[in-house]
């Protein structure tokens, strides 16, 4: 058995493979530039890849690959329509780094609220009285929107709640009391929820043609001019241009960044030169733990398929209505 990699895993999921694969490692997100690794792979683990860099092209010339792995839940790196209908899974690894975006989430929002970043570079060119600059203000009995109430959003929602926030909520799937029993009061209509909301976070999944400029001009438009707003989500749900103009005209106070529509970033993008913006580098879900779990839940899932088993978390599982999936049986998790 031969996998390969764009990136190294962590020990903890190259552990899984001792023993019982031939690993290449290629160091490199663009799987052309070593298609010839590729002729006799079974199972190729994509860390890191530009959108749709794992194309048709790159399965049809990879006689032996069985199974695609994603160390995360997105997959907007693999051309999975094309692998579904090849009868190649796409493993993903759902919830193994919840907590961990939820956290990022809420440390975005506080170190906004307490004007963090500023106060710290400013100290450090010695102006102490950036003491003064009358930015912070404490969370409590402020009004969190959680724009997607999905896993991610009812951990974020929890913490803030015990931050002792007014959570308010937006999510079409979920219904009024849905929300209630998780201490959230549902709004129907976007534009009235971030017109109360003192804090906006967006978690939801990328949806081409659905959810893609989720929060544009005339969402930020009614936002409070002290209102913050965090995405840890996908870059392409909030449109960057006009949180730039937002952010520059003070239409809005600050935003907590981890996406972004260029990625990675360019050190000349304007969303990185804007007032009071927080970016981290769409490192919400690389903190040990989640790594570990999705790097462990990835190769398990790799192995399951190899070794002719129906692995449930897969991006699409339609993939298992192909031929070569006939009378398989699913694998134990």
């Amino acid at each position: 058995m031969k996998v390969t990699m764009t990136e190294a895993i962590c020990q903890e999921g190259l552990a899984l493979l001792e023993g019982k694969a031939d690993i290449f490692v290629a160091h490199d997100a663009h799987p052309h530039n070593y298609l010839d690794q590729l002729k006799d792979t079974d199972a190729f683990i994509v860390r890191v890849a530009d959108k749709g860099a794992i194309d048709k092209e790159t399965m049809e010339s990879s006689d032996s690959l069985k199974v695609i792995g994603r160390t995360g839940i997105g997959y907007d790196s693999v051309d999975v329509e094309s692998a579904t209908k090849l009868g190649i899974p796409v493993v993903v690894t759902p919830g193994a780094n919840n907590r961990s975006v939820a956290e990022h989430a809420i440390t975005l929002m506080l170190a906004l609220s307490k004007n963090m970043v500023e106060s710290d570079v400013e100290q450090r060119k010695g102006n102490w009285k950036i003491r003064d600059a009358k930015k912070a203000f404490e969370v409590e009995e402020k009004t969190c929107l959680i724009i997607g109430l999905g896993t991610i959003g009812k951990i974020i929602a929890h913490l803030c709640i015990g931050l002792d926030m007014k959570v308010i909520g937006y999510d079409t799937f979920l219904s009024k009391e849905q929300m209630a029993e998780l201490g959230v009061e549902k709004y129907d209509d976007k534009f009235e929820a971030l017109k109360a909301a003192d804090v906006v976070i967006v978690q939801m999944p990328l949806i081409e043609g659905v959810t893609n400029n989720t929060i544009a001009k005339a969402e930020l438009d009614v936002m409070k001019p002290t209102a913050l707003l965090i995405n840890c989500s996908r870059g392409e749900i909030v449109n960057e241009p006009d949180l730039c103009e937002a952010l520059k005209s003070g239409s809005i106070a600050g935003a907590g960044l981890d996406v972004f529509w260029n990625e990675p970033t360019h050190i000349d993008d304007e969303i990185l030169h804007c007032p009071n913006v927080i970016a981290s580098p769409h490192s919400a879900a690389q903190t040990r733990e989640a790594v570990i779990k999705m790097a462990k839940m990835c190769v398990n899932g790799c192995l399951a398929v190899v070794d002719g088993k129906k692995w449930p978390y897969v991006a699409d599982k339609a993939v298992y209505d192909h031929p070569k999936w006939a009378g398989k049986e699913w694998a134990e998790v």
